[in-house]
């Protein structure tokens, strides 16, 4: 028999019951959590456990200032702003019985999760839908006004019965779904668009304990740029046109930087720019191949050689199948997008390195089912698989590519390669995709064959979509999305300065930076990063930089030397609350 209580701050502190609970000291205090009665770990199908209990949290957990008790229930609000239980769903039993309601209701795509599938009380369309692999995608239902009334509050009850998963609102059936084997995932509310009160609620179900991060949050400061008009450069802007996910090349001149992005949100007719002066100025649009067009996926572009010491640029472009444009001349003229293999991917590729030996390289990606065979085959729970593939022809061909990690409980993906500064070793950082961890690390002293098994990175290094660079002095700047789990600046383009030792020992590095201040939280920053001859910094992303307008693309430029300035001076520093 186990018994265990949870007190939950911004570093996720675990105490065991011989702790003295009275001299506990109560930094930044988020909410806490308290699990009630006795759980058995051979049967604990029969146990019940209260999440929400009066509008106060009782096992859930969640960020400050997201979600507050609010007039006896507890209010929440904003895209992916989720509500954990304390406790992950698997076995065969589950019931949930809950009381909520929910203003700004109207398409606001607010849901219950099981993982990666949600019962949505209201979707773009006006209807209740379903979305995830257990209902085998997307499926929308009636109008939710069928049930219960907009801005009133409502029941909403879950139970499983004979290998089936029932929905109800206010009693009545809303839909059932069968399932093989058994139930797995976290379980939450999700408010999205809307604004989101619960009263109570209660499950009951075999469930195993949620393991939180390794912290949640970090102690380095944080400098702001956000406001240096100076330092930005727009590359390109259009009205009305979502404009995303940018990846640059700096060509040996030190001068001519390559810049390709989609038109849309990681998928669209790829954009092709050029600046010559090292970021300050860009060109129109270049003409592209016509079927850059069909470009599904985010486009990313590389300088590679082969071992006769050719030179070329070549361009991926993802999903299924993995498709590659190549230029023979530094990117005046481009091939068309061919297919490269039987297998395709997400964010093909994350990286592609330079191996030691002369025209061989090392590229990474991630997949979730849906997109590295012809036919998707995603599974439920979801599983996440990290790829690597070799090229020893200069990046032309590609090996089959192989798994180098996969989880269903840790969803890694987003590879961002650093060479140590003695070039033996390869360190992967890896955005964590269920939202349940930090960022990850993995390592290779071996050229790629072989790699460590993932190593939970401080809060300080968290974030989506990793790309570093070295500086004369030794240091790292790495840019990223700030997907932190407490953080001032979450949802922003950030970056992160410090050395590879921090990194691989787990330090939190010297400081970090905000680049820009992102006004749709959690939608920027896919950075290309290129540094000059006189180190300038010089990083490029997309991002909501102008509230109520599309995203657009823009650079900023810095040095280390204006950094640490204000580091030593303390000056532009961001309040953490």
């Amino acid at each position: 028999m186990l018994s265990t209580f949870k007190v939950l701050t911004k570093n996720i502190h675990r105490l065991s019951i011989k702790e003295n609970f009275m001299n506990l000291q109560m930094k930044n205090l988020i909410c806490f959590v308290f699990l009630l009665g006795l759980f058995s770990c051979q049967n604990p199908s029969h146990k019940q456990l209260i999440l929400i209990q009066n509008g106060s949290p009782i096992s859930v957990f969640y960020n400050q200032g997201q979600w507050e008790e609010n007039e006896g229930a507890l209010k929440g609000q904003g895209v992916r702003n989720f509500l954990f239980s304390t406790h992950s769903l698997k076995g065969k039993n589950f019931e949930l019985s809950a009381k909520l309601k929910l203003s700004n209701q109207k398409g606001s795509a607010a849901s219950f999760f099981i993982g990666e599938n949600h019962f949505g009380f209201e979707g773009a369309k006006e209807t209740l839908y379903l979305n995830g692999p257990l209902f085998g995608g997307l499926k929308l239902l009636g109008s939710p006004e069928d049930y219960f009334k907009r801005g009133e509050w409502f029941e909403f009850s879950v139970k499983t019965e004979n290998q089936s998963l029932n929905f109800f609102l206010n009693g009545k059936k809303a839909y059932s779904v069968s399932f093989k084997d058994s139930l797995q995932g976290d379980l939450g509310f999700s408010p999205w668009r809307s604004t989101m009160y619960i009263k109570e609620c209660t499950i009951k179900g075999d469930f195993i304990s949620f393991d939180p991060p390794k912290n949640e949050t970090y102690s380095i400061p944080t400098l702001d740029l956000a406001s240096d008009q100076h330092r930005q450069i727009v590359v390109d802007r259009e009205k009305g046109q979502y404009l995303g996910h940018p990846t640059t090349v700096l060509l040996e001149d030190n001068k001519t930087i390559l810049c390709v992005y989609p038109k849309g949100h990681g998928r669209g007719g790829i954009v092709y720019k050029k600046s010559t002066d090292g970021g300050l100025t860009w060109s129109n649009r270049i003409p592209t191949p016509d079927n850059w067009k069909t470009s599904k996926e985010v486009p990313t572009i590389h300088r590679v050689v082969d071992k006769e010491g050719k030179k070329r640029l070549i361009m991926w472009s993802g999903l299924y199948p993995a498709r590659l444009a190549v230029s023979e001349n530094d990117g005046e003229t481009w091939s068309p997008l061919k297919k490269v293999g039987d297998w395709g991917g997400i964010v093909v590729m994350g990286f592609v390195e330079k191996l030691k030996k002369p025209g061989h390289y090392l590229a990474m990606f991630h997949d979730d089912g849906r997109f590295f065979t012809a036919k998707p085959d995603r599974k439920s729970p979801v599983e996440f698989k990290l790829f690597k593939t070799f090229s020893t022809d200069g990046g032309l061909t590609w090996s089959y590519p192989e798994v180098v990690q996969k989880d269903t409980k840790v969803h890694l993906c987003e590879p961002g390669c650093i060479r140590s500064p003695d070039g033996k070793q390869l360190a992967v950082l890896l955005r964590e995709n269920s939202r349940r961890k930090n960022s990850y690390l993995i390592l290779s002293n071996d050229e790629g064959k072989t790699w460590s098994e993932p190593k939970e990175l401080p809060a300080s290094l968290t974030g989506d979509r990793h790309t570093g660079k070295y500086l004369k002095d030794g240091r790292l700047f790495i840019s990223f999305r700030d997907t932190t789990h407490v953080s001032p600046t979450k949802g922003d383009w950030v970056a992160w300065v410090g050395t590879y030792e921090d990194i691989v020992k787990g330090r939190e590095g010297q400081y970090r930076v905000r680049l820009m201040d992102n006004h749709v939280r959690g939608d920027c920053a896919y950075p290309g990063v290129e540094v000059l001859p006189d180190q300038t910094i010089v990083t490029t992303t997309y991002g909501h930089w102008t509230k109520g307008e599309s995203p657009y693309i823009m650079s900023v430029r810095l040095k280390l030397s204006e950094l640490d300035a204000m580091f030593k001076a303390k000056k532009g520093l961001i309040e953490k609350k």
